[in-house]
């Protein structure tokens, strides 16, 4: 008998299975709906050992942010430098727009097909669009999720792209994610030694893309994932979720779950935060299991990107000394992105490409 993984044979009709399911529209939920029991081979996902469940022997920091400001500063500076995730309780943000937003988004996944299908498509330039997998087409495999992705910064969506049923909370959401978003680079920028208006004076708050995913139950979940490992290409990410797990920080060799806590925020450092900070904040890779629950996992994610995109970017120059040079070359904001889109969503970081060489 063969030992042989099916995802590591050869499969001449991907390309075809691949435009046949994005053309119907339905998506991964379309496909649970219809009562799956094995999920299509171009899902499958070369198998690796102890995919679940987490190591318990590390734990992402919780901040709280009751605490003095000092406090605060120093338990971010600690997370962003070590882990690169941390998660906010007792923050400004009303647990009523996070359970809004979240709530929204697994409404309209839970419409039917035919209403969800007029906003399929993999078109971004209307400022919104929902389908399965933005890398659907590069990626060696499909994981097992759908998405709506939305701008909501500097420029709203144009709202018709947008199903009715997110609108409002979107606009709510957005407002809260800006006010703590401006709060969390302040205190980062402190934690680094620079001005706290360093980062909102070079437009990191202004351009902002939201992805709302909506994990449904896999019956395979061991042969695929729900988001591959990746590391985020902004300068931050602040995300929201339901109470299904499933999302895992990678720590040295580890995966690490984190565990959800009602109306808390979960906060990631971006690449672009990486190298800014001349290699003192981490931008680490993390990923989604594939879910293996009845109930959905739901998670909206916003990134927080440079608004002026002509601009170029590097390390600040007041974290540069004879003691600590430069660790990267300075890059057009265009030019990263660019890259980052023309690939699949992997593990390997872009910083690398623009790490300036150790050798003389």
């Amino acid at each position: 008998m063969s030992n042989l993984n099916p995802n590591q044979v050869p499969n001449p009709n991907r390309l075809k299975e691949v435009k046949e399911f994005d053309e119907s529209k339905i998506g991964v939920k379309g496909l649970v709906d219809k009562g799956l029991t094995t999920i299509p081979t171009f899902f499958i996902h070369p198998s690796e050992p102890a995919t679940r469940p987490g190591h318990k022997k590390h734990s992402i920091p919780v901040v709280d942010f009751s605490f003095p400001r000092s406090t605060l500063v120093d338990q971010i500076h600690r997370a962003a430098t070590t882990l690169g995730f941390f998660q906010i309780i007792n923050h400004s943000v009303k647990v009523e727009a996070i359970n809004k937003i979240v709530g929204s988004v697994k409404s309209f996944n839970e419409l039917p097909d035919e209403v969800k299908m007029k906003y399929y498509s993999r078109d971004m330039t209307r400022g919104a669009a929902y389908s399965t997998n933005f890398d659907l087409y590069n990626s060696k495999a499909a994981s097992w999720r759908d998405t709506l992705q939305m701008r909501l910064g500097p420029t709203p969506p144009e709202w018709e792209y947008v199903p009715e049923v997110c609108r409002e909370a979107a606009v709510e959401w957005d407002k809260e994610v800006v006010k703590i978003g401006e709060e969390l680079m302040g205190l980062l920028c402190e934690g680094l030694g620079v001005n706290k208006e360093r980062l909102k004076e070079l437009s990191c708050l202004d351009a902002r893309i939201m992805a709302a995913h909506y994990y449904p139950y896999c019956p395979q979940p061991e042969l695929t994932k729900g988001l591959t490992p990746h590391t985020d290409p902004g300068v931050l990410t602040v995300l929201v979720q339901n109470e299904v797990m499933g999302l895992q920080v990678k720590f040295g060799e580890d995966w690490v779950d984190l565990e959800p806590i009602p109306g808390a925020i979960v906060i990631n450092i971006g690449d672009i935060l990486q190298i800014i900070s001349n290699d003192e904040y981490k931008s680490v890779e993390h990923r989604v299991l594939a879910n293996p629950y009845q109930e959905p996992r739901v998670s909206v994610a916003v990134f927080f990107n440079p608004g002026q995109r002509e601009n170029s970017f590097g390390p600040l120059p007041e974290l540069i000394s004879d003691e600590k040079p430069a660790v990267y070359r300075e890059f057009l904001f265009m030019d990263y992105m660019r890259r980052f889109f023309s690939k699949e969503l992997d593990g390997k970081s872009l910083t690398n490409y623009y790490r300036v060489s150790n050798q003389v």
